[in-house]
């Protein structure tokens, strides 16, 4: 049970590992880009790759009698995106297993992974739970720890943790299915949540210490994306890095440098190197600079 390619990564090296997947789950096909292109999750796109059964219920709280007809004997989650009723839950002879983007009881909630980068945090991991009825509440059964490299976006993140939870899957089933787990119960007072990306996030302001704003981007790449504001109109931010300074005004439009284009924080300035300007393609900054950008120079970021 997934949608995003985290969970399809992890899906797709369970059955190249040669586990019986008898069904997937996932979220509805979602209309995608301009033109509104009816598309189906990663999730669902690797199953029917190898011909599993898909079942992509609305609500899968009062849809879930067809999933249970397959008998399951576990069910592993990885970024599913609904609540799972108890009834699910408690089928499976060895349980609901999530792989959790996070090192419980921290992180608890549907944005794991960006909050852990828009916080700055050095380190993160992966958590193999049993599920219970509360968000991200069960108990522990194995964890693993990596760095955040100070380049890592959150889709680079994504990919390495997704490699980091099938091996955790792949070296932990065997135990499971002999019984042998040793199951940890979390701290709950240790516990900090990170909840789902907000459309007003992906608006960037750039009066703030720069490396709080560097993470904030980091952390929105590359989906679902952020921009800043400059005449009215959007410029989504599309490769960045920062760099420390004494001498900035802060969501100053400061113009090219080098190879990027300059805009101005408290202590330091972000290096854009890519720009997409509102209805136009992707560009480096130079090009950028060297059309619109020119006459933008001096303006601040709203």
């Amino acid at each position: 049970m997934g949608t995003p390619k985290l969970a399809a990564y992890i899906l797709e090296g369970l059955i190249n590992a040669n586990y019986n997947i008898v069904a997937a789950v996932s979220q509805p096909d979602k209309e995608v880009g301009r033109k509104k292109v009816l598309t189906p999750s990663e999730v669902k796109t690797v199953a029917l790759k190898y011909n599993i059964p898909v079942f992509t219920p609305n609500k899968i709280r009062n849809e879930y009698e067809d999933i249970l007809a397959y008998e399951p004997d576990l069910i592993i989650t990885s970024a599913y995106g609904q609540i799972i009723p108890k009834a699910i839950l408690d089928y499976p002879k060895y349980h609901c297993v999530n792989t959790h983007g996070s090192l419980l009881p921290l992180h608890r909630g549907g944005a794991p992974i960006q909050r852990a980068i828009i916080n700055g945090d050095k380190v993160t991991g992966m958590t193999l739970m049993y599920m219970n009825e509360l968000m991200d509440d069960g108990d522990i059964l194995y964890q693993r720890q990596i760095d955040i490299d100070i380049h890592d976006t959150n889709s680079s993140l994504f990919d390495k943790l997704a490699v980091l939870g099938l091996d955790m899957l792949l070296e932990y089933l065997p135990k499971l299915f002999k019984g042998d787990v040793h199951p940890i119960k979390q701290d709950a007072s240790l516990a900090t949540f990170s909840y789902n990306l907000t459309k007003e996030e992906e608006h960037i302001d750039f009066d703030d210490n720069v490396l709080n704003v560097y993470n904030h981007i980091r952390g929105m790449l590359d989906n679902p994306g952020c921009y800043g504001l400059l005449d009215n109109k959007k410029y989504k931010l599309m490769k960045v890095f920062y760099e420390e300074s004494d001498n900035t005004t802060p969501n100053k439009f400061y113009g090219l440098v080098d190879d990027y284009i300059r805009i101005d924080c408290i202590d330091g300035f972000i290096k854009v190197y890519e720009i997409k300007p509102e209805g136009k393609n992707t560009m480096k900054a130079k090009d950028f600079y060297n059309g619109a950008g020119r006459n933008l120079v001096g303006k601040y970021f709203g």
